[in-house]
């Protein structure tokens, strides 16, 4: 699974074969079908593992605030903290999406859920500062948008959801 998460991060779930995935991790061929039978479920497992990560770092980043406009900024500093480290490729999830559009196999799903649950994430804690469903729309625009931004521009996108947060929450 770690060999197959490095590659299929690297170059991309379409990029990557199976044979790649075998002499990446120094296993035989009939192990690793044995445990993921196609390249759809060792790619659902992947976008499964890389959602763990996510929600282990958001959860980590969220415990130390109890404001709730402190938790909105924590959150978009945490995915701009992650843009900013090096080797950084995008959101998985979004990369998958954009690799097999329309599709509606089990990565998929994986990848639609996991951005359906984050989004509903966010729509709670601006709900909880009293904000409406614009600002949940632009602070959702800004966080998509932070994914393919330069890292350099990171710290633009947390300024910008503070001052959108700070505006909306009540004094």
């Amino acid at each position: 699974m770690t060999a197959a998460a490095g590659l299929f991060y690297e170059y991309g779930v379409r990029a990557v074969g199976m044979a790649q995935v075998v002499e990446a991790a120094g296993c035989g061929k009939n192990l690793l079908y044995k445990h993921f039978p196609s390249k759809a479920e060792l790619a659902a497992a992947y976008l499964t593992l890389v959602r763990r990560e996510r929600e282990r770092a958001a959860a980590e980043a969220l415990r130390w605030s109890v404001d709730p406009a402190d938790r909105l900024i924590a959150m978009v500093n945490e995915i701009a903290d992650m843009v900013r480290r090096p080797g950084y490729r995008g959101c998985a999830f979004r990369n998958y999406l954009t690799e097999f559009p329309g599709e509606s196999d089990e990565p998929a799903r994986v990848a639609q859920t996991f951005l359906a649950d984050s989004r509903a994430q966010l729509d709670r804690l601006v709900t909880g500062i009293g904000g409406d469903e614009l600002l949940a729309d632009r602070i959702w625009l800004i966080v998509n948008g932070l994914h393919s931004a330069p890292p350099t521009q990171a710290q633009v996108a947390v300024d910008w959801v503070t001052e959108l947060v700070h505006a909306a929450a009540p004094a």
